[in-house]
């Protein structure tokens, strides 16, 4: 059975979910619950990493995933997902293309949808062709704020640079 434990970051609470085996989840929640009395390395582990991703000092996650049960389509998009540099961005059609698939334009967006594993697993780095934001299953400000956190300069709101 899965563990579970909480982190209080900027966008908002967080619920971590995982097994010896990996992380399982990372979710926005809408209040912290009671963590698992004992907590697998992993979970630990990614309390740590995120609190270090938030403050600016990680640029690269490294935790063992459990993505078992997700379908091979949906692994081949989140292992694409985590190949999206820290700051940089990439378009839906180019994931597609990645994987092999030129025309899973939108089943690309579906798994990123599905992606259990907000932040980590990076679906927040997907944009449209043109460049501009399109979904996100915790809302086109929370992508922004992860962006901007990314990369200031490139995703910086008007007159937010000169604050």
């Amino acid at each position: 059975m899965p563990s579970k434990t909480y982190y209080e970051s900027p966008i908002g609470c967080l619920e971590i979910c995982g097994s010896e085996l990996g992380l399982r989840s990372v979710k926005k929640v809408d209040k912290l619950g009671t963590p698992s009395p004992k907590l697998p390395k992993v979970l630990k582990d990614c309390k740590k990493q995120l609190a270090e991703y938030f403050a600016g000092k990680r640029k690269n996650f490294e935790l063992k995933m459990d993505w078992g049960g997700a379908t091979e389509f949906y692994q081949s998009v989140w292992s694409q997902l985590v190949q999206i540099p820290y700051g940089h961005t990439a378009s839906y059609a180019l994931i597609a293309e990645k994987i092999n698939n030129p025309k899973a334009v939108r089943a690309v967006g579906m798994a990123n949808r599905n992606n259990p594993i907000a932040i980590i697993v990076p679906c927040h780095r997907v944009i449209a062709k043109s460049g501009e934001l399109q979904g996100y299953f915790y809302g086109l400000d929370v992508k922004r704020q992860l962006l901007q956190l990314e990369n200031p300069m490139s995703f910086a709101t008007q007159g937010s640079l000169f604050e």
